[in-house]
């Protein structure tokens, strides 16, 4: 069995581009309890920054909604949206500056007969395959927005894995504004993506992510 490493700060100081394709493959921990504990595989991640980018919450500046995404890096900005979702974003760039990666899938690894009651669902695969879908699973909602992953609720770790067939690079899913910038990242071998397709530049699709 690989050995677990929990992540430590200097992981999250990666500026966010490469942030988004270094969580690929990293566990992220929910110990909700001293008896539960859920894990899942990041398998696809989607970059956003304050700074010329149209789709990110804090294009026009701080709001007390988007405020967590100027805090410190591997800071949890986690927001409810669309009445019925909780997508968790992990927080990068130095403090005061915007930016931050959504999880978009995941592979659940711990913790799976729990995630199976939660989501209602007796399929593995899409048990973490969008962004809505893992929060739910992992039981994580707008009560951990602000959480640090260096703390001992929710965090990362490195078991060492190595996946073949590389990483793949698209535009982003769900958004109407800077949808041409190749911010989205996943693992080409993984069956765990999410479903949905990136479409042209200026295609309008149903908003499922960190769009205003």
């Amino acid at each position: 069995m690989a050995t677990l490493r929990k992540i430590d700060a200097d992981f999250y100081r990666q500026p966010t581009l490469e942030m988004a394709e270094a969580l690929l493959g990293k566990v992220l921990v929910h110990r909700s309890s001293a008896h539960t504990v859920l894990k899942g595989r990041i398998v696809e991640t989607e970059a956003y920054l304050g700074e010329g980018d149209e789709a990110c919450h804090a294009f026009r500046g701080m709001t007390p909604r988007n405020s967590t995404m100027f805090g410190p890096p591997a800071t949890l900005y986690v927001y409810f949206t669309y009445g019925n979702h909780y997508l968790i974003n992990i927080v990068t760039e130095q403090e005061g500056t915007a930016g931050a990666v959504l999880i978009r899938a995941m592979e659940p690894l711990e913790g799976i007969g729990l995630m199976h009651e939660r989501r209602n669902t007796a399929s593995r695969v899409n048990l973490m395959n969008g962004p809505g879908k893992l929060t739910e699973a992992l039981g994580i909602t707008t009560a951990h927005n602000g959480c640090s992953l260096l703390e001992d609720t929710i965090y990362l770790e490195d078991d060492g894995e190595v996946y073949p067939g590389g990483i793949v690079t698209t535009a982003r899913i769900g958004i109407t504004r800077s949808t041409a910038l190749p911010w989205r990242k996943y693992l080409r071998a993984s069956p765990y993506v999410s479903k949905a397709k990136p479409g042209p530049p200026g295609r309008k699709k149903k908003q499922h992510v960190l769009e205003s």
